[in-house]
C-alpha cells in the first residue's frame, strides 16, 4: 500500500459499503449540477474554475494520518464562500476525480467514499456554518473572514469523521474504531486551523477588492428596510 497516496485508499473500506457510496455520491453530484446551473453566470463560472485550481493545488500538500489514510487540505469552506454549495462540491468533486484518475491518488474503488466525506459532507457542513455566521457576524471582509476561519476548521474535522462512519461499516484493517476517531479528530483539527487560516485570507482579499465576486457575500446580504415615515401631525387644531 502507497503510504503517501492522498485520499482513502482501496482496500481500506470493504468493496460492498464503496459501493453504496459510489451510488449516493453520484446522485448528489447530479443534483449539485442541476441546481448549481442556477447560480453559473459570467461572473460565477470562472471563479469556479479558479477556485478548482486553487483546491487542486493546496491539497497536495498532505501526510500520511493512517495507513492508506492521508490528512490535507479540503478546501470545501473556501468553496462555498466563493462559489456557493453546489458549485462548490462540483468543484472539489472535479479536483478528486482529477487526482483519483490521473495522479492515482485515492483509490478507484474509494472515489465515491473521498467525494462524500470532502466534496459532500464538507463542504455541506461548511455552508450551514458560513449561513448561520453570516447572519450575525458583519458581512464585511473581516466578518467574512472570521466566518471561513471558524466553518473550515469545524467542516474538515466533520468531514474526517465520514470516515469514521464509513470504517464502522466496512473497514477492513484491524485498527480499532476509537483509536481512528481520535487519530482523524486531532489530526484534522490541526488541519483545520491551517486552511482556516488560508481560507480567512483568501476570502478577505476577495472581498475587499472584488465582494461582488463573493457568493456568501451577495447570497446572504441583509435587505435594508426601508423607513417608515413619521406620521404627520397637525397643529393649531382647536
Amino acid at each position: 500500500m502507497n503510504g503517501v497516496a492522498m485520499h482513502i485508499a482501496n482496500g481500506i473500506v470493504n468493496s460492498q459499503v464503496s459501493a453504496v457510496f459510489a451510488v449516493v455520491a453520484g446522485a448528489a453530484l447530479a443534483i449539485c449540477v442541476w441546481r448549481g446551473r442556477a447560480d453559473l453566470d459570467d461572473r460565477l463560472a470562472p471563479m469556479a474554475g479558479l477556485v478548482a485550481a486553487f483546491i487542486f493545488a493546496v491539497q497536495m500538500l498532505n501526510f500520511q494520518v493512517l495507513p492508506g489514510v492521508s490528512g490535507h487540505l479540503l478546501g470545501g469552506t473556501l468553496a462555498v464562500v466563493l462559489v456557493g454549495p453546489w458549485v462548490g462540491a462540483l468543484c472539489v468533486s472535479t479536483v478528486l476525480i482529477i487526482q483519483c484518475l490521473l495522479f492515482a491518488d485515492g483509490g478507484l474503488t474509494a472515489l465515491g467514499l473521498n467525494i462524500t466525506n470532502m466534496a459532500l459532507i464538507g463542504t455541506a457542513a461548511g455552508y450551514l456554518l458560513v449561513a448561520g455566521l453570516l447572519r450575525v457576524l458583519p458581512k464585511t471582509p473581516r466578518g467574512v473572514a472570521v466566518t471561513a476561519f471558524v466553518a473550515s476548521v469545524v467542516s474538515v474535522v466533520v468531514a474526517s469523521q465520514g470516515f469514521v462512519l464509513e470504517y464502522w461499516l466496512g473497514g477492513t484493517t484491524p485498527l480499532s474504531l476509537t483509536t481512528i476517531a481520535g487519530t482523524m479528530a486531532g489530526a484534522h483539527v490541526l488541519i483545520g486551523i491551517g486552511e482556516g487560516l488560508i481560507a480567512a485570507v483568501t476570502v478577505a482579499t476577495v472581498a475587499r477588492v472584488r465582494p461582488d465576486l463573493v457568493y456568501a457575500l451577495r447570497r446572504f446580504r441583509s435587505t435594508a428596510r426601508p423607513a417608515v415615515a413619521p406620521a404627520k401631525t397637525v397643529e393649531g387644531v382647536a
